[in-house]
């Protein structure tokens, strides 16, 4: 998290590779760099963790462990056993909205998610999947999902619009969510922070201190706050994924 007198210069993207083939614009970016050293942090950590696996583990086989029961778990309770094979996906979505959290926390670092071309394009390709996999496994029984089971009949043309919008809709609200948690996060942690520097302007050294003293709680307040953020929107993601893969695999449920 980049720290500036204006707190939406953080969110600025900076090409830091041009690249233009064919007139289309796919520059190496400050976004592109960030995404990729958490993309290499989860597998550098993971590898690690597993390269020596032994009947005891150590601390980070534990906490490797831990982190993929848990997304593991919440496959489970959504899904049940028909959403095995879908686990190393939703742990890898899980994983890389999580560190990407965290890392946009750092300064001197950005935070990819607080950009919702990088939220929509995971929020599509779930929706996406969604749609391919629902027809590849039951065909039109997938447009069940538009008429929930126990709807009386002269109320299912009502419900099937309703539906049938709602279902338009969430690819919207999974990149939203979790674009705009980050960004107002970021906004305000970066706007409680500047207030420390521009108290410096026209008071005297004990002041400032003074001023530092009320104003550093609630930054470290709002830095723990985003740190839970962090975990919670990958959590929520994660869990919103289960659940619409869950209307691919029982439609009409």
């Amino acid at each position: 998290m980049m720290v500036s007198a204006d707190p939406m210069e953080q969110f600025v993207i900076q090409r830091w590779l041009p690249i233009h083939i064919g007139g289309l614009d796919l520059s190496f970016t400050n976004s592109a760099l960030f995404m990729t050293v958490g993309i290499l942090l989860v597998i550098g950590f993971l590898a690690f963790a597993t390269s020596k696996m032994s009947t005891i583990p150590t601390r980070v086989q534990s906490l490797a462990e831990i982190w993929f029961q848990f997304v593991d778990g919440i496959v489970h309770d959504v899904n049940h056993k028909d959403g095995k094979p879908y686990v190393p996906l939703v742990f890898t979505i899980f994983s890389f909205i999580f560190i990407a959290n965290l890392l946009g926390l750092l300064p001197g670092t950005f935070a990819t998610t607080s950009h919702v071309a990088v939220t929509g394009a995971m929020a599509l390709f779930v929706f996406a999947l969604v749609i391919v996999l629902g027809v590849w496994k039951n065909g039109f029984k997938f447009l069940k999902i538009f008429t929930p089971s126990g709807v009386p009949w002269w109320l299912i043309w009502f419900v099937a619009i309703i539906e049938f919008f709602s279902f338009l809709s969430r690819p919207l609200s999974l990149a939203m969510r979790l674009f705009a948690n980050v960004l107002g996060g970021h906004v305000s942690l970066t706007v409680f922070a500047g207030f420390i520097p521009q108290l410096a302007v026209g008071l005297p050294i004990w002041g400032v201190a003074i001023g530092g003293l009320l104003v550093l709680p609630m930054v470290v307040g709002l830095s723990a706050l985003e740190v839970l953020i962090a975990f919670l929107q990958a959590y929520v993601f994660a869990i919103l994924t289960c659940v619409y893969l869950n209307d691919a695999l029982h439609p009409g449920h």
